[in-house]
């Protein structure tokens, strides 16, 4: 059993983001915290598995006050049997904290973090609508391995709009610098309820598949040469370093989310928490359930889902999981994908491939 919880909180809100987030203003207060512990009082009957990995997500949790945050993982402590877990992950934003919050953040039990840095360059920054410069970027990460941090992941993005190929095989090699544990490397992608898919939309943001491969294939020859491992299409880590709670969301295992806008899935049923904080702070301290969009996923929702996280990792898919008919086959004679002791890999090519990929499998 796997831990979300999930912290909507931003001091500004990026204009690529699809998830759940908004400016703390009032909300960002004690109430907050004890509506997320009363939620996980009400699931304590009903989840008594030992967690193995907890992670705080956003928005960005590293904005919680020092207090806050201290309340918060003593009372998930109280309430749930953390004594097995053996990773447990927190989002951070340079400029968020400091020496003092982050030695806490440690001794609270975090093991590994999650630096939402995104790119080295102001210009990138500036277009991403980041309110940290690359200073504080590196100034964050240098504050985070002072506090005693051993896992630290840094988070870039790539086919940002203007964005040169010498700036990104900058930001590679100032993330490289650094000799973080860790770094994701994400495609940009124009989310549902965003501007800046708003503004693809209207032709002011461009879309272009080749220029993302070139990209794309860049981070893999930088980063493997440096010696991460390419263990998953936007992650790259240092050997026995791989983030274990997301390993698990594309293995299928199940987890629990808390906070607003999380989502939980168990013993076949997936749902949601109300996306709203203050309607889910009134709900949860009332003793209500903060359910809503619940969902029993059949064998084969299961199945296709399976194929479509699992075949992104370094370990592929099991054969079994794919129907008689398939184009594995056609698939292997056109280089994308290998196929090995019952297991179906992407091949280099093939990973820039992924998604449609997996839907011809399914």
């Amino acid at each position: 059993m796997h831990l979300y919880v999930h912290i909507p909180f931003c001091h500004h809100i990026c204009p690529y983001c699809g998830f759940y987030k908004h400016k703390p203003g009032a909300l960002a207060n004690a109430d907050f915290v004890r509506a997320i512990l009363a939620e996980a009082e009400r699931r304590t009957t009903a989840e008594k598995t030992p967690f193995q990995t907890v992670y705080f997500g956003g928005g960005t949790p590293s904005l919680l006050s020092k207090a806050h945050l201290r309340t918060l993982c003593e009372g998930l402590a109280e309430r749930f049997d953390l004594s097995s877990v053996r990773e447990w992950t927190l989002e951070a934003n340079p400029a968020t904290f400091d020496i003092e919050k982050a030695a806490l953040m440690r001794d609270f039990g975090v093991t590994r973090i999650s630096l939402g840095v995104q790119s080295f360059h102001s210009e990138t920054l500036a277009t991403l609508g980041r309110d940290h410069s690359p200073a504080e970027a590196i100034g964050a990460f240098e504050t985070l391995r002072a506090a005693g941090f051993e896992n630290i992941s840094v988070d870039l993005m790539f086919s940002i709009p203007g964005q040169a190929a010498k700036t990104w095989s900058s930001d590679l090699e100032q993330a490289i610098a650094l000799q973080p544990n860790h770094i994701s490397a994400y495609n940009l992608t124009y989310e549902e309820d965003t501007e800046f898919l708003t503004r693809h939309q209207s032709g002011e943001l461009d879309g272009n598949e080749d220029r993302d491969a070139d990209l794309f294939y860049h981070a893999i020859d930088l980063l493997e040469s440096h010696g991460f491992h390419h263990y998953e299409i936007s992650n790259y880590a240092l050997p026995g370093f791989e983030s274990q709670h997301n390993r698990a969301y594309w293995a299928g295992a199940d987890y629990l989310g808390l906070g607003p806008g999380a989502v939980s899935t168990l013993h076949g049923e997936r749902s949601k928490t109300l996306a709203d904080t203050a309607a889910y702070v009134r709900a949860a301290l009332s003793g209500l359930d903060t359910r809503t969009d619940i969902e029993a996923l059949s064998p084969e929702d299961l199945r296709i889902e399976r194929i479509a996280l699992q075949l992104r990792t370094r370990e592929g898919i099991a054969t079994g999981l794919l129907p008689s008919r398939n184009p594995v086959e056609s698939l292997i004679q056109q280089g994308l994908i290998t196929e090995s002791d019952g297991q179906i890999r992407l091949t280099r090519e093939g990973k820039a491939l992924a998604d449609p990929i997996a839907a011809a499998l399914v």
